[in-house]
């Protein structure tokens, strides 16, 4: 472990100095070590780093001192990081269920933005709905036009996509917690918008307006629970968050179908007022969570980020786990990437290995909506047009909804059984292409059969609803936060999420015209267009997307630096420790004053 370096200052003067603890080591997550008790490891480490910090920064190889320093820390870090990765899913749920609990209280910010969503989509076949904000048809039914369709579709995502981009800035800056407890008290005014609104327009405003803080939403609760667990939890906590959205669209359905009997403007208006429901408990759940630990750390904050450790874990059900060390291999993954990413800025995102990282996250997130989601989004509205009365197709989606919950759990099963994420991405992707087809085919029934073609359309999109949240649908959250490095994670997801939101808005236009009747009425039809789009998906990810399961942070930072290719990912062997460290950007994020004896978790 060497970081070639010359002309080192002289030393300065002897002085007086605290006594100080370096925090170094490789891994990922929540993590955990071996904790000795007598107090002895800790002590050699703080006293060995003691005597680096005292004197002036000078290279490894020129300094004795240093070296044998750098040496023991990093022999503690591969023993906390090795602890880590051979951590099962019952020791974690052990040891880390204070953790579990705060990441889903963040992650349930995200049930407001699906409540939303699948109101605006849901309402386009609500007779009531349209009769205040749309046109009369020639027929004497009322319908919104195609073009405010796609204006109230896109309208959050246009909000989302400037919320995404300042909170790569504001986040990183104030930490999570207080940018989310911000945007809570800003969404509570703009839901007012909704409920007074007295024209399409005005819904539009209010979309983009909500879709700000949403867009907050979307990056920090996945960064957050990647970041508050250890490798054995991070690939269900991060995935939960896709979960939030299925509750969010079934509670909004279910608001909407017991609503139909009702012909006044409340059978719309209640629906947007339940928005106010969520505020308050969720600002007053995030108050009580800590910081995330790596936030800290890279702000030089060690000292509260053990804090937050202790917040994070029952230390009292696992006597093995160590904070220090933990910190530790924090410490030593920010000073790796710092070696290999010169900035932390979004130019950087674009720049050596990170430019293949956040073109992965990105395809990642754009998969998505390319794979057909946006046709599923409009199922009541595109069963309705198909043939089926409006209380059938707001059974349909309420079904559709219900099972996009269940199919979170089928992710975790299958990733229980040791199922990769690339390989439930891919395979995923080829099943959808192939429902995909059949729907479209569906299409070429005749008119006489068309009620039974649109039960069958219907019944195949509750399977590809059920198929895509077993596999990309849920995937995409862990893969996002596990191919992105910690220093970028913020920006890196924000730019997936952003090409995410763009591509779901040139969807969003397309789709309405699509299956509009007064447009291009493809109908089933529009089954082969994404269809196309989707086999595309396929070949790109069997060529371009890696395997991170299993790995920590600090390994998939040395898979990407040596360029490994995505196909051998899942096989090839790393050691993190075996990478140079310049020992100068070690002692700048692990110097901290090792008066913690009080310590304690709170």
């Amino acid at each position: 472990m060497s970081a070639p370096n010359s002309g080192a200052a002289e030393p300065p003067p002897a002085s007086p100095q605290p006594a100080v603890e370096a925090a170094v080591g490789g891994g990922g997550g929540g993590g955990g070590g071996v904790q000795n008790h007598n107090n002895n490891n800790n002590n050699h480490v703080e006293s060995s780093v003691t005597a680096a910090t005292t004197e002036a920064p000078q290279p490894i190889g020129e300094d004795p001192e240093l070296t044998k320093t750098h040496h023991s820390v990093v022999e503690h870090a591969r023993l906390a990081s090795g602890k880590e990765q051979s951590m099962t899913l019952m020791q974690g749920l052990k040891l880390y269920p204070k953790a579990i609990a705060f990441s889903i209280i963040i992650s349930t910010c995200i049930v407001m933005e699906g409540y939303d969503i699948s109101l605006v989509t849901n309402f386009f076949a609500f007779e009531v709905f349209n009769k205040k904000y749309g046109v009369q048809l020639a027929d004497g039914t009322w319908e919104i036009p195609a073009p405010w369709q796609a204006g109230l579709t896109n309208g959050a995502m246009c909000g989302e996509i400037i919320g995404l981009f300042i909170n790569g800035y504001v986040s990183e800056r104030w930490g999570y917690r207080r940018t989310l407890l911000t945007c809570l008290v800003f969404l509570t005014g703009f839901v007012a918008i909704f409920f007074t609104a007295q024209n399409v327009q005005t819904l539009v405003v209010a979309e983009v307006l909500c879709g700000i803080p949403w867009g907050m939403f979307q990056t920090i609760t996945i960064t957050y629970a990647s970041e508050v667990c250890p490798v054995a939890l991070r690939g269900y906590l991060t995935t939960y968050v896709n979960f939030c959205w299925g509750l969010g669209q079934i509670i909004g359905i279910g608001v909407i179908y017991s609503m139909l009997d009702r012909t006044d403007e409340w059978a719309y208006r209640i629906p947007y007022a339940l928005q106010w429901i969520w505020p308050v408990p969720l600002f007053i759940g995030i108050y009580c969570c800590p910081e995330s630990p790596w936030w800290l750390v890279r702000h030089g904050r060690l000292d509260d980020a053990k804090k937050s450790l202790y917040r994070l874990t029952s230390t009292d059900r696992d006597t093995d786990f160590d904070a220090d060390e933990t910190i530790a291999m924090m410490v030593h993954t920010t000073a790796l990437e710092e070696k290999t990413t010169a900035g932390a800025s979004y130019k950087d995102c674009f720049k050596g290995t990170d430019l293949r990282r956040t073109q992965i996250v990105c395809m990642v997130w754009a998969m998505q909506n390319l794979s057909g989601n946006s046709f599923s989004n409009y199922s009541t509205y595109f069963l309705k047009q198909a043939g089926l009365s409006e209380r059938n197709s707001y059974s349909f989606a309420l079904g559709q909804y219900a099972i996009n919950m269940v199919g979170v759990f089928g992710a975790w099963g299958l990733m229980t059984l040791g199922v990769g994420r690339r390989a439930l991405y891919f395979y995923g992707l080829c099943g959808l292409c192939t429902m995909l087809f059949i729907m479209g085919f569906l299409g070429l029934v005749p008119d006489e059969h068309r009620e039974q073609a649109a039960l069958a359309t219907g019944c195949m999109m509750i399977l590809w609803a059920l198929f895509y949240q077993c596999t990309v649908g849920t995937i995409a959250y862990s893969l996002v936060a596990e191919l992105s490095s910690r220093r970028l994670m913020i920006k890196t997801v924000v730019l997936g999420r952003n090409l995410y939101n763009i591509v779901g808005i040139i969807t969003g236009v397309l789709t309405p015209y699509m299956l509009n009747p007064d447009y291009w009425n493809w109908r089933n039809y529009a089954g082969f267009f994404w269809a196309g789009i989707c086999f595309c998906c396929v070949i790109y990810t069997y060529f371009n997307l890696p395997e991170p399961a299993g790995r920590t942070f600090a390994q998939m930072d040395v898979l990407f630096e040596r360029k490994i290719s995505a196909r051998k990912f899942h096989k090839t062997k790393v050691d993190e420790f075996e990478e140079s460290v310049d020992v100068n950007i070690i002692n700048r994020y692990g110097n901290v004053t090792a008066d913690q004896e009080g310590v304690k978790a709170q």
